[in-house]
């Protein structure tokens, strides 16, 4: 297996991966439409290897077909039918526009909102039509510059943009307060989720998805000395 990522991604995520067996290719971050891209990268490396499938998470729509059949039923499941919304950040597009497509199928009345992080475009896109980045993240594995074929169609009802000390918040609340250690991308979206909560109002369920175990972000998010030289909240609980 070859796995093309940038070299901005953790090193426990690196070092998860070389431990499986996986070949690490690692570029640097740079927009889409250059071709050293690593979508573009894992692409070119995929027709010059011979018996190769380029797996394309981004546009290939088995992604969100997955999310249609699998992930919508099974919180329709959970909760009963009771669910009043769904958000979550965006990587791919398929977990929201998978899970958006098959709650719709349920009932058109369930909200879908996207949750952005500052740095990514889409929520100028679904908020003013503009695909128009503002500000910068930490988090990875979402902010997106681009509707990909997972997005497409996803629907949309509501937007919002979660800054990374909101998502901290809620990282560090999620572990002293629930026991729950997750990465930025789900304190995203538990900030998301809350947005999504006020704007709808009291009795609302709202769902929200966990990606991101924390064990994979002790060097970075769990690391004092890394919070202050990114300019980010130092939590008490790790000043013990």
């Amino acid at each position: 297996t070859i796995i093309v990522m940038t070299d901005t991604q953790s090193q426990e995520k690196q070092d998860t991966l070389r431990a499986l067996g996986a070949e690490l290719v690692l570029v640097a971050p740079t927009a889409y439409s250059n071709p050293a891209h690593y979508v573009h990268t894992s692409r070119r490396i995929a027709e010059e290897t011979p018996g190769a499938l380029w797996a394309n998470q981004f546009d290939n729509t088995a992604n969100r077909l997955a999310h249609i059949r699998t992930t919508a039923p099974e919180i329709w499941a959970q909760t009963g039918g009771r669910i009043d919304g769904f958000t979550c950040a965006v990587g791919t597009g398929g977990t929201l526009a998978g899970v958006g497509l098959g709650l719709k199928e349920y009932s058109d009345d369930i909200v879908i909102g996207l949750t952005d992080p500052h740095g990514a475009a889409l929520y100028n896109f679904f908020a003013h039509g503009e695909l128009k980045a503002e500000g910068n993240s930490v988090a990875e594995g979402i902010g997106q510059s681009r509707i990909t074929a997972n997005l497409d169609g996803a629907p949309i009802d509501t937007q919002f943009r979660i800054s990374d000390e909101q998502g901290l918040e809620q990282v560090f609340a999620l572990l002293e307060q629930e026991g729950l250690c997750v990465g930025l991308s789900s304190g995203i979206n538990v900030a998301g989720a809350i947005a999504l909560a006020k704007e709808m109002g009291p009795g609302k369920t709202i769902v929200t998805m966990l990606c991101d175990p924390g064990m994979r972000y002790l060097s970075s998010l769990f690391n004092p000395a890394w919070l202050e030289a990114k300019g980010l909240p130092v939590p008490a609980l790790l000043r013990r």
